[in-house]
């Protein structure tokens, strides 16, 4: 079928791979569900995101944590060689913890309010800290407008095995 080993090589990785993914979001979704609901998506810096979540565990999981995070990229674009390349990295992480480990049990169904503040550039003590700082001068090369910020909520079941988890995008101004 194939003339050339290397080609086979690669079409096996290739549907290797396309296998396994399949195969973790499958047995993710037989572990439970997580369902996340925001009161809105727009945000001002230092306002309070609030929001639930429903967590049904379809087999019983062992949890570590059940959080809830606001997570800062900046995505960062540039043209080299004719071609538009991206880089993100996280530059913003706020985590809340909604419960230590727990044991969730089949069938367990729970709804768990949450409420985590955004960021405020214009509070001097967070703008003192070290993430302020560093958030700072992530903002500040901004500047060139092939930069900008991508916010995201998750909720996430860190768990023994497959953790449990979900997200939506939220904009923050004045970050």
């Amino acid at each position: 079928m194939f003339d050339n080993p290397v080609v086979a090589i690669i079409v096996i990785l290739i549907v290797a791979g396309l296998i396994a993914a399949a195969a973790y979001y499958i047995i993710r979704f037989m572990r439970g569900t997580i369902k996340l609901t925001l009161s809105k998506t727009g945000y001002a810096g230092g306002e309070t995101i609030s929001g639930s979540f429903a967590l049904h565990a379809k087999k019983q999981i062992q949890g570590n944590k059940l959080i809830v995070t606001l997570i800062g990229h900046e995505v960062t674009e540039h043209h080299e060689d004719g071609k538009t390349k991206t880089r993100t990295r996280e530059i913003y992480r706020d985590e809340v913890l909604i419960e230590d480990a727990k044991i969730y049990p089949a069938g367990h169904t729970g709804v768990y309010n949450f409420e985590i503040a955004t960021p405020n550039m214009g509070n001097p003590e967070f703008m003192n800290s070290t993430l302020g700082k560093t958030l700072a001068g992530a903002l500040n090369m901004l500047s060139d407008r092939r930069s900008r910020m991508k916010w995201k909520v998750e909720a996430r079941l860190d768990a023994k095995g497959v953790d449990l988890a979900t997200s939506k995008s939220v904009s923050i101004s004045g970050c």
